[in-house]
């Protein structure tokens, strides 16, 4: 059997490794380096360069070159190139075919499978999009795994003692922060939290905002709309954001970067630590929310985290690290290299998956057990979010519920699938959804129909629904084109902690008008089946309650209104008095 690469394909760089033995090492690329930007320039002949040539390319064409694409992934755009139009799983195909090809020069042997990571925030499209990509590049991806717990098991591997550990992951283009269990030779993601329009990108833009400023105010011509420029000034933001790390200043050297009526201009200033952190201070404390909310949902405090972990380049920025070392009361571990843990991680799972580790080893012993990190629900009466799996649940999962229909004699149902911690639906994230038909005629409330969700080891989920009395099923492999914007992302669970006294409220008269409604249709039931039971005063009563019932049910439309919920409840006692 051919070998299995570990390849993380990051926002801007990306690397590959393999096992040799039981030891995962990274594979350099023809060019020699050992991680490969993820860069794609394409040609008007539909030919493309890929990493460092692309990247070199990118200033004289920066319209035909994609950079970043990962931040698109499971999303509809489109990159327009003459008659040519490319997918962000198209273009990073051409980056995975990169890395393919790298490995199979390293090996000497052809390369048809490998385990792919994401962000752990990843949802199911932008997944389901990673593994298309792979497929494209000509892969097998036998696997999709979280970032942080790739880290997690590349550290793993020499620290098996008995240990929980944070890691902070903050990459090019995304921030996870994952909390680990080791121990026992098992790897167990407790809980998870981050932002997926968050990274090195950011701090990168707000230098080069500055910069474009400064040529402004210096030439008045303004060259924000100017792609060529604005990749030449972008370029010199990373490169002096890099060297900020190790040196309290950088030199911004932009020669002939702007055209007056008096001949080019060159543009250079001094760029101090100082000014970098002024700028970048509210990115660096985004990151600290996703930290204090994964420690809430795992239950752990500080003192209990033996180490922190710093994965991803941007973790070198000195005010990421007195962050981190403030907030968790210790410094960070240092032991990984934070561009290239991720995918020896990978390796090892694809050694794993594949049988290619010795039994016995270490790396043999290690179990690895990852969670999803947002709920999952589907839309019940009065656009309840009911939930069939909670976020951190461990994953593979399979969860069922039985359901029931709202009408008289329906005979399908519309199964919504969101994700999300509100609620309500219509504060989550709408995944998908389908129509299940052909359910047997009955009154409402009768009809058992059971919804099962199962999430599969790569966090794809697929969502069934079959009605028990016909047979009739149907399915859903999650497949929505909609992104995750950075809001939804980033506030999906604080937010449903600052709104949940409103939550609850909301809900509970959700859960009056519910009821309600049940009693009704159990009411009238009851007067065909007693029609000839009750006396004409009985059943004059019932029916009166139940015009009462439904004309208020009618005005509590979801307001606050305390007083109608009052009587709405009172009725309900006066009809099942009268039903019993």
């Amino acid at each position: 059997m051919s070998k299995v690469i570990g390849i993380d394909l990051g926002t801007t760089n990306s690397c590959v490794s393999v096992l040799e033995g039981d030891t995962p090492v990274i594979i350099t690329n023809t060019e020699g380096y050992r991680t490969t930007p993820s860069v794609v320039t394409f040609h008007r002949d539909g030919s493309a360069d890929v990493g460092n040539a692309a990247k070199r390319q990118a200033t004289l064409h920066p319209e035909r070159t994609s950079i970043s694409i990962k931040r698109r992934m499971g999303s509809d755009y489109r990159m327009k190139v003459g008659s040519h139009s490319y997918s962000p799983q198209e273009i990073s195909a051409y980056i995975l075919r990169k890395l393919k090809k790298d490995a199979e020069e390293y090996l000497g042997t052809t390369v048809t499978d490998a385990v792919i990571t994401v962000p752990a925030y990843f949802n199911d499209a932008q997944r389901q999009a990673t593994k298309d990509a792979g497929r494209i590049a000509g892969l097998n991806v036998l696997r999709i795994i979280n970032e942080p717990t790739a880290a997690a098991l590349a550290y793993g591997l020499d620290n098996g003692e008995s240990q929980k550990i944070l890691v902070y992951d903050l990459g090019g283009g995304t921030f996870d922060v994952s909390l680990i269990e080791i121990g026992d030779g098992l790897i167990e993601v407790i809980a998870t939290s981050g932002d997926n329009f968050l990274g090195g990108d950011d701090f990168d833009a707000r230098i080069a905002e500055r910069i474009s400023d400064e040529i402004k105010t210096k030439t008045g011509i303004s060259i924000k709309k100017d792609e060529a420029v604005m990749y030449r000034i972008k370029e010199e933001a990373e490169r002096v954001k890099k060297e900020l790390s190790s040196s309290l200043s950088a030199l911004v050297n932009l020669p002939f970067i702007v055209k007056t009526k008096d001949g080019p201009v060159s543009f250079e200033t001094t760029f101090t630590r100082a000014e970098f952190e002024r700028l970048t201070a509210d990115l660096i404390e985004k990151t600290r929310i996703p930290v204090e909310n994964a420690l809430k949902d795992a239950g752990i405090p500080k003192s209990e985290i033996s180490k922190v972990l710093l994965v991803g380049g941007s973790t070198r920025i000195p005010a990421v690290q007195n962050m981190i070392t403030e907030l968790m009361g210790m410094e960070p571990s240092r032991n990984l290299n934070p561009d290239e843990c991720v995918a020896l991680g990978a390796a090892i799972q694809g050694g794993k998956l594949s049988g290619q580790i010795v039994p016995g080893s270490a790396a043999d012993n290690i179990v690895l057990m990852d969670v999803t990190p947002l709920s999952l629900s589907i839309e019940t009466i009065g656009g309840i979010a009911s939930r069939l799996i909670e976020r951190n649940t461990t994953i593979p999962v399979r969860q069922s519920k039985i359901f029931t229909t709202a009408s008289n004699f329906q005979s399908s149902v519309d199964v919504r699938v969101f994700q999300g911690e509100r609620k309500f639906t219509r504060d989550n994230k709408l995944l998908g959804n389908f129509k299940l038909g052909g359910i047997k005629r009955a009154l409402a409330g009768v009809p058992q129909i059971e919804v099962t969700f199962d999430i599969d080891a790569n966090g794809i989920v697929n969502v069934s629904a079959c009605d028990l009395g016909s047979g009739h099923e149907q399915s859903i492999t999650i497949t929505s084109s909609s992104n995750l914007s950075e809001e939804e992302i980033q506030r999906a669970i604080w937010k449903a902690r600052v709104y949940e006294e409103e939550d609850d409220e909301m809900f509970s008269l959700a859960d009056e008008k519910r009821k309600a409604e049940q009693i009704v249709k159990k009411a009238q039931r009851q007067l065909i089946e007693h029609k000839n039971d009750w006396d004409k005063l009985h059943r004059k009563e019932v029916k009166d309650n139940i015009q009462k019932m439904k004309r208020l049910l009618l005005k509590l439309k979801f307001t606050r209104n305390e007083a109608a919920a009052d009587t709405v409840r009172s009725t309900e006692r006066s009809l099942k008095a009268l039903l019993e």
